[in-house]
């Protein structure tokens, strides 16, 4: 039997995974505690995609756990043993404005979280392909030092500086940087599995991702970007602009396309590898120009403001270099753009909202 287990199964990417291998593997195990409705309330709960995922999807089986109890996650790896060939973790504490709230809660689900199951990985299914969703937040505000130009509507590449016209690879360095307290906790997360890789010889890949997005979402202020702005684009709720202008830039990458991802490094695994996966070149846009663009979609003016307060460790100008993964699976492709993306979430927000009324 082959068995796939996702962490954080009923969040963006990890529900996304959940369906994309549900047809790949005999059994797709899910575990999601619904941290996420305890850390931005209940807007933020996934509790429906719960429900969702148990009744759209037959070989799913869900198991509400947390990653940090290291005895409870092992009842599953014990369970399933080397059965298991795939763990894709995406099971996290995901927002740096909060992580400064709480920072040992913050550490503890996005390191030790980590570590609890690589272990139980290399206790239980060594073979097995591990997959880590980690973040361009690792690079903590390095981004911020590149010779940016500003534009009418967003922050822009200096023409002149050709080394990351393409966007940021994976050479960029970690160090000597403000990370925020997520970014930290995230960094430790990210060197512990390419660690497992080089020292243990494992199959483990990290990807570092841009703003993941997608129709699946449950957006808040604190998380969630593309999502929390259509929502308040649909409802007219108040959407604030934290600093620079409004023109710091995201590429956002569909929780399909980062998924496909993890399907291409599964069938041909490398040790220890880092790969940054975000929208690039061809997915992206600035804080005005989603804005714009949720309004043309939803028809709605936005109810919004701006302060010059920016967020710790945030970045001016992002887009991700995918270049080396292209380089390493060619037959890898983005399947969706931006206006695809944006128009889903209308759909889908606008259904759940009226599910909600």
């Amino acid at each position: 039997m082959k068995v796939a287990i996702v962490t954080g199964s009923a969040g963006l990417i990890g529900s996304e995974a959940v369906e994309f291998f549900a047809d790949k593997f005999d059994q797709v195990i899910g575990i999601d505690n619904n941290q996420r409705e305890k850390l931005f309330g209940e807007d933020a709960s996934v509790a429906w995609n719960i429900t969702r995922l148990q009744e759209r999807v037959p070989n799913y089986t869900h198991y509400s756990l947390d990653i940090r109890d290291l005895k409870d996650v092992e009842t599953v790896f014990a369970k399933y043993n080397s059965d298991i060939q795939l763990i894709v973790h995406t099971a996290a504490q995901p927002s740096h404005d909060w992580a400064a709230k709480e920072p040992l809660t913050d550490f503890t689900i996005n390191a030790n979280g980590t570590l609890n199951l690589l272990e139980l990985t290399r206790q239980y299914c060594e073979k097995a392909v591990f997959i880590f969703t980690s973040t361009n937040k690792v690079y903590g505000d390095t981004p911020n030092r590149l010779p940016l130009v500003e534009l009418e509507h967003r922050w822009e590449l200096d023409e002149s500086h050709a080394f990351y016209a393409e966007g940021i690879d994976e050479s960029m360095s970690i160090d000597n940087t403000l990370h925020s307290l997520f970014g930290a906790s995230k960094v430790a997360a990210d060197v512990l599995v390419q660690e497992y890789g080089r020292y243990f010889g494992m199959n483990t890949g990290v990807f570092r991702g841009g703003c993941l997005t997608g129709p699946k979402h449950s957006g808040t202020q604190l998380h969630g970007f593309l999502a929390y702005l259509m929502k308040c684009a649909i409802t007219g709720d108040h959407y604030t602009i934290f600093g620079y202008e409004g023109k710091q830039v995201r590429d956002n990458i569909h929780s399909w396309d980062l998924v496909n991802m993890f399907w291409h490094f599964y069938q041909n695994p490398r040790q220890g590898e880092v790969y940054n996966a975000g929208g690039s070149r061809f997915s992206n846009c600035s804080m005005k120009e989603g804005i714009q663009i949720c309004e043309q979609i939803t028809g709605n003016k936005m109810n919004y403001s701006y302060t010059d307060n920016n967020r710790v460790g945030d970045h001016i100008w992002w887009i991700s270099d995918v270049s080396k993964f292209k380089a390493h699976y060619p037959q890898w492709a983005y399947k969706y753009n931006l206006e695809d993306i944006l128009n889903q979430m209308f759909e889908s927000l606008s259904q759940r909202l009226k599910t909600e009324i």
